[in-house]
């Protein structure tokens, strides 16, 4: 069936009528209480019960922003849409008195008529958002439960636009991806193929506004008819290994997470918490979404292998938003690739080995491209492709990416429609840099527009971060941000941003706190930092999707907009207030 069907609305139909009786999500709550399910049929029904109202209210192609808390009214919410050929568009809730409104942002580029949300979150958690977005049409997802659904007689055409997915903004504005009924399809196919489970049970605690979270999760299980169990990214920060617990219950095949989740899981560890955890059920882990590191891998399979966790199940992958979600991943049972080469070598964009054991520098292999899609390394300026030992831009085509950005036509052409010497179809350009070996694994290095250059050196900031925190447990892990700056005079530096940890902010211990990381770089890089700011944990620049906004960093720290911790020394003294620029689900209490 699902190789047949031209949308998600033709699968909805065929799983509602095929496996009624099924359940098709599970939301488990946060504190323990009783879960709420869905069936198959009951998700068909409430679906077309919502999209009856936009379709008597609207007409195909408005657009609907999602303003939905997490859980079962969103997907709801989400299907709706689909059906009644409304464009969806789903959205972080804004904060309540958050500086940096993102969902203005994308209200404003989108333009769209409805907003989607519940009774329980308008009329008495957030009321201020009916003020807040007062032009836009309510239709609430929780509404008329026992109402007849009315089905519609024209379905999405396969070249329809499904949703917009706005890209995370961690460069620039977030911009809206128009994914189609045939890209997602053909996305979803795709990850069916290389996960290779019969009807496996996805087990995901991501936001549901996020790409890997909608689509990678509660989208792909509706393909395969499998059973979604969901648990909210709050109930997973503030204790991250209830994500294994239900991993464990609901006996979960596929699961994943950005890299810093399996680090959070790690330090959290307990043997205690983890004593009746039974993890060999969980046969596709796939990290994520953020530059992946060999020691979090090393450190989370050692961790979590006496609970029946196996390195095989462990997929680092590769994906953006302008290709649906996923690029590329291992398959099943195969074990992931490490290697090691020259971090001299990564700093002139070439690939060789290391020259000595202190050049040594490990990096991941994100699997391989995907049936139906071509990737290719490439120098931007001249357009040539690139060789097996050389780093340049990764480019890719295929059915699963979009054809541009909702009412962008100038970043659509940047974007899209980049060509490469002796090919004739357009490639998307990902901003990513990369190389594929001699095998055709895929390793990401970094961003082309957040590498740091010094003295004519490429420096990775992920690579600089993960040095800082290695410095010192106070440092906070996936908490920093590494960039360059040019003086009057032209000189260029490095500027590095780290959250301190919370039990340990003595101001007696950040002097030399700075004076180690300080030291580590010149150790691991041989670069005197300009300037090194600790600040509080959870103040750290971060993208609706998690991402480090490094650019946005950098640009506040030239404004000298960025507080940091008070330090009473003859090297800075700081004022103490703390940040108030907006922190994305990465942040714990």
């Amino acid at each position: 069936m699902t190789q047949r069907a031209a949308s998600l609305v033709e699968l909805l139909r065929h799983w509602g009528e095929t496996r009624p009786d099924r359940v098709a999500y599970v939301f488990v709550a946060d504190r323990g209480g009783p879960a709420s399910t869905c069936t198959f049929a009951e998700l068909h029904r409430r679906v077309e019960i919502i999209a009856g109202q936009l379709r008597e209210r609207g007409r195909a192609g408005d657009r609907a922003v999602l303003l939905c808390p997490h859980g079962l009214d969103f997907i709801v919410a989400f299907l709706a849409c689909l059906c009644a050929r409304v464009i969806a568009v789903p959205m972080m809730l804004p904060r309540r008195h958050g500086v940096h409104d993102v969902a203005s942002a994308i209200i404003g580029d989108c333009k769209p008529r409805f907003a989607l949300t519940t009774h329980e979150l308008l009329n008495k958690q957030r009321s201020d958002l009916a003020h807040r977005y007062g032009g836009l049409e309510w239709v609430f997802a929780d509404e008329d439960r026992d109402a007849a659904p009315v089905m519609a007689t024209a379905l999405p055409k396969a070249e329809d636009i499904a949703f917009l997915q706005y890209t995370s903004g961690s460069i620039a504005a977030p911009k809206g991806v128009m994914v189609s009924h045939a890209g997602v399809l053909a996305n979803l196919e795709m990850i069916r193929e290389v996960v290779d489970l019969h009807q496996p049970t996805y087990v995901s605690w991501l936001p549901l506004y996020h790409d890997m979270g909608l689509i990678a999760n509660v989208l792909q299980s509706l393909y395969v008819g499998s059973l979604c169990v969901l648990l909210s990214p709050a109930a997973f920060i503030r204790r991250p290994l209830a994500w294994l617990r239900v991993i464990h219950d609901y006996r979960g095949a596929v699961s994943g997470a950005p890299n810093f989740a399996f680090d959070l899981c790690v330090s959290r560890y307990r043997p205690d918490d983890m004593a009746d955890i039974d993890l060999s059920c969980w046969e596709f882990a796939f990290n994520a979404a953020e530059p992946i590191q060999a020691d979090t891998i090393a450190r989370f399979i050692e961790t979590f292998a006496p609970h029946g966790f196996s390195p095989r199940a462990m997929r680092p992958s590769y994906g953006l938003a302008e290709a649906t979600v996923l690029a590329s991943t291992g398959r099943r049972r195969s074990t992931f690739v490490e290697r090691r080469v020259s971090q001299i070598g990564l700093q002139r964009h070439l690939v060789k080995p290391p020259e000595t054991s202190v050049d040594e520098q490990r990096v991941i292999g994100c699997g391989r491209e995907l049936a139906g899609e071509e990737m290719a390394i490439v120098d931007a300026e001249s357009g040539s492709v690139l060789g097996a030992t050389q780093i340049g831009e990764i480019f890719v085509s295929g059915v699963n990416v979009s054809k541009g950005y909702w009412g962008n036509r100038a970043a659509t052409a940047e974007t899209f429609e980049a060509r490469i010497h002796g090919r004739m179809q357009n490639w998307c350009r990902t901003g990513d840099l990369g190389f594929i070996d001699e095998t055709g694994e895929l390793y990401i290095t970094g961003r082309i527009k957040e590498v740091v250059i010094i003295r004519g050196i490429n420096y990775y900031p992920h690579d600089i971060e993960n040095t800082v925190q290695n410095t010192d447990p106070a440092l906070r892990r996936h908490g920093g941000a590494a960039f360059a700056v040019t003086d009057t005079l032209g000189n260029e530096g490095l500027v590095i941003v780290q959250e301190v940890e919370r039990t340990v902010r003595q101001q007696t211990a950040l002097p030399q706190l700075i004076a180690r990381i300080r030291e580590a770089i010149v150790i691991e890089y041989d670069i005197a930092a300009l300037e090194i700011v600790l600040i509080r944990t959870g103040t750290l620049p971060k993208t609706t999707s998690g991402k480090i906004q490094r650019t946005l960093t950098r640009q506040l720290w030239m404004q000298g907009d960025l507080v940091g911790l008070t330090i009473h020394s003859s090297g800075s003294s700081m004022s103490s207030a703390a940040s108030t620029v907006n922190v994305a689900f990465s942040s714990t209490a």
